[in-house]
C-alpha cells in the first residue's frame, strides 16, 4: 500500500480520536464538535467520498450491537408502544410528507425518488442525544425510549429507502408488493435474530473463558447483519434482536466476561462514533463541489425547505401518538395509567439529530438516479442542520424545562439497598449453614471478616441514601474505609512499582498483584 495512502487513513481516526478526547475532558458533547472540525477541515483535506458499504457493513453493525446489549429488554418492553409509534409510525410518516415536500420542490422528479429522500432523511440517530439526556440526568423512559427508537427505526427507513429506489429506477414495484416486502424485512429479521440469538448463547455459555467469549462477541453484529441481509430480511433488526437477547442473559455469565464485555463496547463505540461524526463533516467538499451553483438561492432555499420539514414532521407526530392512544383506548389508560408530561414530550420530540446512516443511504443511491447530486446535497443539510440547531440547543432546553431524574435516582437507590439487605441476609444464610453443616473447617477470625465484608456492602447502599454523609454533614463509616483504603492501596502499588523496578521481582508479577489491586479499587470506586 502506498504509504501516502496509509498515512491519509491513520489522519482520520487519530484526528476524531484527539478531538473526542478534548470534548470528553472539556464535558462538551463530542459528535458536535467532530461535526463541526469536519465541517472546517473539509475543503483542505484530501476529498473523500463516505463509502455506503463501509457505514452498513462496518460501522452499523457494531454500534447496534453494543447499544442492545448496554439496553434493557425489559425496560423496552415497557415503552414497545411508544418506540414503534416512533421507529415505525414516524419514519414511514416522515417518509411521505418530507417525499411529497421533496416533489412540489422538483416537480420533475418521479415522485418514488423524492419518497427515497423523505426515506433516507426519515431516521433520527439518538447517539448524541442520548449521551447528552444520560449526562443531564434525564428520566429513565426517556431515555428508554430514545435508544429503542434509534434501534429499530433504521431498520424502517432502510426497507423504505430500498423500496422506494427500486420503484424509481422502474423495477416494477406495486403498494402490495412494497408492503410485502416491508413485512418480509421486518418478520424475517426477527425470526433469524432470535434464532440465532439462541444458537450464540449456547456457544457463549459453552465456552467458558472470558477473552474467548468476548472475541466470539466481537464477529456476532457482523455474522448477524450479512446472514440476514443474505436472506434479503433486515440485518439491522436482527443484530438488535441478538443483541438485546444476549445483553438480557449477560448477568448470567461469569464475572470475567462481563468486565471484558463493558471494557470492549466502551472502546469500540467510542473509536466508532469519533470517526463516524467527523466523516459526516468531511462530506460538506465533495457534496457541496458537485452540485450546481450557477443559482445558488435554489439550492439554498430547497434546502431550507426539506431541513424544515424534517423538524416540524416529527413535531406533528409526536403529539397526537403521545396522546390520541390514550383518549382512544381504555387498555392503554390501564397498561399505563400515568400520562406523559408535556415536557418529556418536548424533549422527545426536539431529538431528532440525523446521523451518519442517512449519508449512507444517500451516497448508496445508484449513479444514474434522477438528481442524484441535489438529493445528497439535501441529505447533508438536514444531517449537519439537525446535528447543529438540536443538537447544540438540546441541553439548554432540557435545562430550561427543568427535567431531571432526581425521584428515580432516590427510589433507585432504595431498591439498591433493600437488595443489598436481602443478598446479604442469603450470603450470611449460607456462610452460616456451611459452617454448621462442616463443610467449610475455617477460623473463626475467616467467618468475621466474611461476615464484616457482607454487612459493610449493606451499610454502604443504605448510607448511599444519605448521599454518603452522616449526621451533621460528617464522613459515614463507608466512605472513611473507602478513603483510607485507597490511600493504602497506592502506597501497595508504589512498593510493587519499586520492587519492580530494583529487579526484586518480575513484571508479570507486577502486572498480576496490580490487576487484583485494580479489582479492588474499582469496587471502592463504583461506591
Amino acid at each position: 500500500m502506498d504509504q501516502t495512502v496509509a498515512l491519509q487513513m491513520l489522519v482520520v481516526p487519530v484526528a476524531a480520536i484527539a478531538v473526542a478526547a478534548v470534548s470528553r475532558r472539556r464535558g462538551w458533547p463530542a459528535p458536535l464538535l467532530l461535526v463541526l472540525a469536519g465541517l472546517a477541515l473539509s475543503p483542505f483535506v484530501p476529498e473523500y467520498t463516505l463509502d455506503p458499504e463501509v457505514v452498513l457493513l462496518v460501522f452499523l453493525p457494531p454500534l447496534l450491537y453494543s447499544a442492545a446489549i448496554d439496553s434493557s429488554y425489559l425496560g423496552l418492553k415497557a415503552v414497545r408502544r411508544p418506540v414503534a409509534l416512533l421507529s415505525v409510525g414516524l419514519v414511514l410518516f416522515s417518509t411521505l410528507v418530507i417525499g411529497w415536500v421533496v416533489h412540489l420542490l422538483l416537480p420533475a422528479l418521479p415522485p418514488a425518488a423524492a419518497f427515497a429522500l423523505g426515506a433516507i432523511v426519515a431516521p433520527p440517530d439518538a447517539v448524541a442525544a442520548v449521551a447528552v439526556a444520560r449526562r443531564l440526568g434525564l428520566p429513565r423512559k426517556v431515555i428508554t425510549i430514545l435508544v429503542g427508537e434509534s434501534l429499530f427505526n433504521d431498520a424502517t427507513a432502510l426497507t423504505a429507502y430500498r423500496v422506494a429506489v427500486a420503484a424509481a429506477l422502474g423495477q416494477g414495484i406495486t403498494w402490495l408488493g412494497a408492503v410485502g416486502q416491508f413485512v418480509y424485512a421486518a418478520v424475517g429479521g426477527v425470526v433469524i435474530g432470535l434464532v440465532l440469538a439462541w444458537l450464540l448463547s449456547k456457544v457463549l455459555g459453552a465456552l467458558g473463558d472470558a477473552l474467548v467469549e468476548n472475541t466470539v462477541m466481537l464477529l456476532i453484529p457482523f455474522g448477524v447483519y450479512l446472514a440476514a441481509e443474505l436472506a434479503h430480511t433486515s440485518g439491522v433488526v436482527a443484530v438488535v434482536v441478538v443483541g438485546l437477547f444476549i445483553g438480557h442473559r449477560l448477568p448470567r455469565s461469569g464475572f470475567g466476561t462481563r468486565l471484558l464485555s463493558d471494557a470492549v463496547w466502551k472502546i469500540m463505540d467510542f473509536f466508532l462514533e469519533s470517526i463516524v461524526f467527523a466523516l459526516i463533516g468531511l462530506q460538506m467538499w465533495p457534496i457541496v463541489s458537485a452540485l450546481d451553483w450557477s443559482e445558488p438561492m435554489e439550492p439554498v432555499g430547497m434546502a431550507l425547505a426539506v431541513f424544515a420539514a424534517a423538524v416540524l414532521v416529527r413535531a406533528v407526530w409526536i403529539v397526537p401518538a403521545a396522546y390520541l392512544p390514550r383518549l382512544l383506548s381504555p387498555g392503554v389508560r390501564r397498561r399505563e395509567p400515568e400520562a406523559p408530561s408535556w415536557q418529556h414530550i418536548t424533549i422527545i420530540g426536539w431529538a431528532g439529530m440525523r446521523g451518519v446512516v442517512s449519508l449512507a443511504a444517500a451516497f448508496a443511491v445508484p449513479e444514474d438516479f434522477p438528481e442524484r447530486p441535489t438529493l445528497l446535497f439535501l441529505t447533508f443539510t438536514v444531517v449537519i442542520g439537525t446535528l447543529l440547531l438540536q443538537g447544540l440547543s438540546f441541553p439548554s432546553l432540557i435545562r430550561r424545562l427543568r427535567v431531571s431524574n432526581e425521584r428515580e435516582a432516590f427510589a433507585d437507590d432504595l431498591a439498591e439497598a433493600a437488595a443489598q439487605q436481602a443478598a446479604a441476609a442469603a450470603a450470611l444464610a449460607r456462610l452460616d449453614g456451611l459452617v454448621a453443616d462442616g463443610v467449610a473447617d475455617v477460623h473463626r477470625e475467616v467467618v468475621e471478616q466474611l461476615r464484616l465484608r457482607a454487612e459493610r456492602r449493606t451499610l454502604s447502599a443504605w448510607e448511599r441514601l444519605g448521599g454518603g454523609t452522616g449526621p451533621g454533614g460528617e464522613d459515614t463509616p463507608s466512605t472513611v474505609y473507602r478513603r483510607l483504603r485507597r490511600e493504602m492501596l497506592a502506597a501497595e502499588r508504589e512498593v510493587f512499582v519499586r520492587f519492580r523496578d530494583e529487579r526484586r521481582i518480575d513484571d508479570e508479577v507486577l502486572r498480576r498483584v496490580m490487576h487484583e489491586l485494580d479489582f479492588e479499587e474499582a469496587t471502592l470506586e463504583r461506591d
